[in-house]
């Protein structure tokens, strides 16, 4: 697979791009927004360039990389693709819409894949004609940086497509896992509490957004903390993805978007990218400083951990993914400092279902209800 189409040229597209070019692939970079390509390549450009002035690779490597990416004119240059992966909005009627399009012209031995990260694959790929070779590849951000990749089949998907992709992605570099077509995968599913809980936390008075990140990263050896996380991902995005997830698991109340973030999203407040949201980034502003309180931090750390591992246990109950795969895509795609299983273990999956008991007894909701393998581990 040498031919690689790219459909979309935002951070995401581009960021493929680069990867599949670094591994000797040559690759069209189509995006609807033609102006949107040529800052795209433009800004590869000088990323490259610092990549040589900090001699991470070097100038011909550089050169190399550029001329492997070509811009697309249109839809039909992805013609002659081996493999297309499609970068684009969250939304599924417009993805469907360049799916149905881009089948009428590549070949029919091309591999068409999305990298959504929330996206049903099996609803994305039934609307094709060959649903079979429809399948999803979930880079995360920043691609260059981030090892971790989410291989997707869906329940029409043939069945050795998932081990060739996984294949690829090792050729390319990166750290496949493999799982099930679920809402979230394995990261955006398991991880919801790190940000849910966080708010919730700050939503009851419990402690300010200092403080939650504070615990998590003194105690938990987090590099960041949800709130400081939320601002970097975009808090509209993070928004985004927990009300997908909420929604395609039936309103399950596990999963209960935040009040206090649709507010935010609503004001614009989006971290990083707006200047403000949960901190504030403008030039000069002071940077807010927790005030330290070690019995609310352990508080804190517990409930948020506790609920992370409760979802991981279920991931491994209803095998999301393999054992190893769970442990290895919460490292890799969100540079948890350990996994997830392995870290209940060490706490004591005892202590882990005393936590989450107590907070069910609390609040008497179903957000806190236990997997029913935790008590048996």
């Amino acid at each position: 697979m040498k031919n690689i189409g790219i459909i979309g040229a935002g951070t995401m597209g581009v960021g493929i791009a680069q990867v599949a070019a670094t591994a000797g692939c040559k690759v069209v970079l189509f995006d609807a927004n033609a102006p949107q390509i040529d800052k795209a390549l433009s800004g590869l450009e000088k990323t490259l360039q610092k990549l040589v002035e900090k001699a991470k690779i070097s100038q011909e490597k550089a050169t190399e990389i550029r001329n492997n990416i070509v811009k697309g004119e249109a839809l039909q240059d992805l013609k002659d693709s081996d493999l297309v992966i499609e970068a684009i909005i969250e939304n599924k009627d417009i993805k469907t819409k360049v799916f149905t399009e881009l089948e009428t012209y590549v070949s029919e031995n091309c591999i068409i894949g999305s990298n959504t990260s929330s996206i049903s694959i099996t609803s994305l790929g039934a609307e094709l004609k060959k649903p079979e070779r429809f399948i999803g590849i979930h880079f995360f951000n920043p691609a260059p940086l981030m090892p971790l990749v989410e291989i997707i089949p869906s329940l029409l998907t043939e069945k050795s497509l998932a081990d060739k992709m996984y294949d690829l992605m090792k050729e390319w570099g990166k750290t496949p896992v493999i799982a099930k077509d679920i809402p979230g995968f394995i990261v955006n599913r398991i991880a919801r509490p790190y940000y849910g809980e966080g708010l919730r936390i700050v939503e009851e008075n419990l402690a300010t957004p200092e403080q939650v990140d504070e615990a998590m990263k003194t105690l938990g050896n987090f590099k960041m903390g949800p709130f400081e996380l939320m601002d970097l991902i975009g808090v509209d995005v993070n928004f985004s993805v927990t009300t997908t997830v909420y929604k395609d698991y039936f309103y399950d109340p596990k999963y209960k978007p935040s009040l206090l973030q649709q507010r935010m999203s609503e004001a614009k407040l989006h971290g990083r990218k707006t200047g403000k949201g949960f901190y504030d980034y403008a030039e000069g502003a002071e940077k807010s400083i927790a005030q330290k309180d070690d019995a609310l931090y352990q508080q804190i750390f517990l409930r948020i951990i506790s609920m992370l591992i409760n979802e991981a246990v279920e991931a491994k109950r209803l095998g999301v993914a393999n054992d190893e795969d769970i442990e290895l895509a919460m490292q890799k795609g969100v540079n948890y400092p350990k996994g997830l299983l392995a870290w209940g273990k060490e706490i004591g999956y005892s202590k882990i279902s005393e936590t989450l008991q107590n907070l069910y007894e609390e609040y008497q909701e179903e957000r806190y209800r236990q997997s029913p393998l935790l008590r048996k581990m």
